[in-house]
């Protein structure tokens, strides 16, 4: 779609930006909490409540919730590399009071604007037009991505009030080693580390608009449907750049469980039959695959993968960037996100410390963004997780242990499982645990170092080692499908690369060498150290020949780091 802005009307125009204030009001929260208890035990996953703090933490469901309605105010324009922003900010604030606005690049140069109110959004689109090409049919689809053409005049390029293109990806890790190498403690460069690599609220609120815009084209067949996100995301632990995990939800569909009056007519819906819900949930996500490939503006790469243990569709959104993969239902993933998001909130030193295993196993190749026989994000976090319980006192609880402080509301079976765990922050008291970060990561390399993987399986449920229920290199409990492995990807030789990385790295923290910050000249005073010298690549010993190449010792690996790390100009001089 086509935005045809008249840039010498909108000058006369002022612009008027305002935040947004909800005032809770004692009656309609009564409701709320009530209308929440309803529906958790009716459809089985948390709905927004409007008891959701502790200690300043929000639930899961409120952040959602709260994004859902921002998204579903907000607009995506496709700008043009000379826009002025204050004549852009101007012209769209003729339409309504602007909340909030960003611009980022992704195949071009984009802005996110949220209105205050969803007339100000409609009148916007309204007003929009649908080009006209003389050599291309345009296929008549209406959505919330503009484009924004001027005309007239030239303005000056750039012209912006502070504001420039945010990032929506991470730094390369040669320039976050550069970066952690200059903080003064191992504690700072972890907390640094998340800061640099987490998901910003601008990433967000993309996330959450995008995932509005297929509700879009999603809504022409099922009116009454919610597309959700899950995963990294949602969860806490997602970083800039990673992919956009959602779920079409048709359980708040009206209609579905009603009761049969006892007398007097009733009415009830013409509907098709098939013979499984796998097969109702193929159907539905072939028909969506098809509107988005046909109509989704943006969306380019679409794939069905029906016949996975969950049907998905894949897609790529090229205005946002983002890899996106959408389920149907998908209730047990949105419970194991909202328990990482708990844990996550419950101690800060658990995001920290997720983040940093994660970077450091990336670094070395122990994930990877290709499916195979890697560990994955989801299992290391996991194995974070059953650390942070084994430590004396436990820094958090146990999945039975919330469990067994849940209260009525949230009580939670889906297809069998048990999904059940509390919700409210406020029943949840940790023990006083005052470990540093340090110390965290040092132990949890020494930890899995000395794992015996070989006959058992970790479990965060339990929080306890368990006696491995079936022959596999790693297992891993899911915390609500008991039965499945998670890890069960994972082959011998990469968990042997684990615990061999697991050692080197536990090994490397004791030494004086590294352990510490530099002093010296500047060049000296930037060298990796600390977690820095932890993700700088191993190096790898090359025969005479040059046509074979072969990992050196463990010891030898820590030697040459050492030594590089020693003298720096080592190399320049040779």
């Amino acid at each position: 779609m086509l935005l045809a802005a008249s840039y010498g009307a909108a000058m006369a125009s002022s612009l008027a930006v305002c935040r947004l204030h909800v005032k809770e009001k004692g009656i309609l929260m009564k409701y709320l909490r009530k209308a929440d208890s309803y529906l958790q035990k009716t459809i089985g996953t948390n709905v927004v409540t409007a008891q959701d703090k502790r200690d300043g933490c929000k639930s899961l469901y409120a952040v959602q919730a709260e994004r859902q309605k921002q998204a579903e105010r907000s607009v995506l324009i496709r700008c043009q590399t000379r826009t002025n922003e204050n004549s852009f900010l101007k012209y769209l604030s003729m339409h309504g009071v602007i909340n909030k606005y960003f611009f980022y690049e992704s195949f071009g140069m984009y802005a996110v604007v949220e209105f205050a109110n969803r007339e100000s959004l409609i009148s916007l689109v309204e007003e929009a037009a649908i080009p006209t090409v003389s050599h291309e049919s345009m296929v008549p689809f209406k959505s919330r991505l503009l484009s924004l053409r001027s005309f007239g005049s030239a303005e000056p390029p750039n012209q912006k009030s502070g504001k420039g293109c945010l990032s929506q990806t991470t730094i390369p890790i040669n320039k976050l080693i550069q970066g952690l190498s200059k903080k003064g403690s191992i504690d700072q460069q972890m907390t640094s580390l998340t800061d640099i690599y987490q998901v910003t609220e601008e990433n967000s609120r993309l996330r959450f608009l995008v995932c509005s815009l297929l509700k879009d084209i999603a809504a022409a067949y099922f009116p009454e449907c919610t597309i959700k996100l899950f995963g990294s995301s949602v969860n806490g632990f997602g970083k800039l750049g990673c992919d956009l995990d959602m779920f079409l939800d048709l359980d708040g569909i009206s209609g579905r469980n009603a009761k049969m009056p006892k007398s007097g007519f009733w009415l009830e819906y013409q509907m098709k039959q098939t013979n499984s819900e796998r097969a109702v949930t193929q159907s539905i996500l072939s028909v969506i695959a098809d509107c988005v490939k046909q109509f989704g503006p943006g969306c380019v790469g679409v794939q069905k993968i029906l016949n996975a243990r969950c049907p998905l569709v894949r897609f790529a959104h090229q205005p946002s960037g983002f890899q996106c993969d959408l389920t149907a239902n998908n209730r047990v993933a949105m419970k194991s996100t909202e328990l990482l998001y708990l844990y996550g909130e419950l101690d800060p030193r658990v995001r920290h410390l997720v983040f940093t295993v994660r970077c450091w196993a990336r670094a070395h190749a122990i994930t990877s963004s290709i499916p195979g026989a890697w560990i994955t994000n989801f299992s290391l976090t996991i194995m974070v997780l059953f650390f942070l319980q084994n430590r004396s006192p436990s820094v958090i609880p146990t999945l039975d242990h919330l469990r067994d402080l849940a209260g009525p509301a949230d009580k939670s079976f889906i297809e069998g499982n048990d999904c059940t765990f509390v919700s409210d922050f406020g029943k949840i008291h940790l023990q006083s645990n005052p470990e540093t970060l340090e110390k965290l990561l040092c132990e949890f390399f020494e930890f899995y170092a000395t794992f015996p993987f070989n006959k058992m399986s970790i479990s965060i449920r339990e929080g306890k080692e368990l006696n491995k229920p079936e022959v596999a290199p790693l297992h891993i409990q899911n915390p609500f499908q008991t039965t499945l492995n998670v890890s069960k990807n994972v082959n011998a030789t990469q968990l042997e690369r684990f615990v061999a990385l697991c050692k080197d790295s536990s090994w490397l923290l004791q030494q004086t060498e590294t352990s510490k910050p530099r002093c010296g000249n500047e060049e000296s005073a930037s060298a990796p150290w600390g977690l820095a010298s932890l993700l700088v690549p191993l190096q790898v010993a090359v025969t005479k020949d040059r046509k074979k190449r072969r990992p050196e010792p463990a010891s030898q690996r820590i030697k040459s780091l050492l030594a590089s790390l020693k003298n720096p100009n080592q190399q320049k001089q040779s």
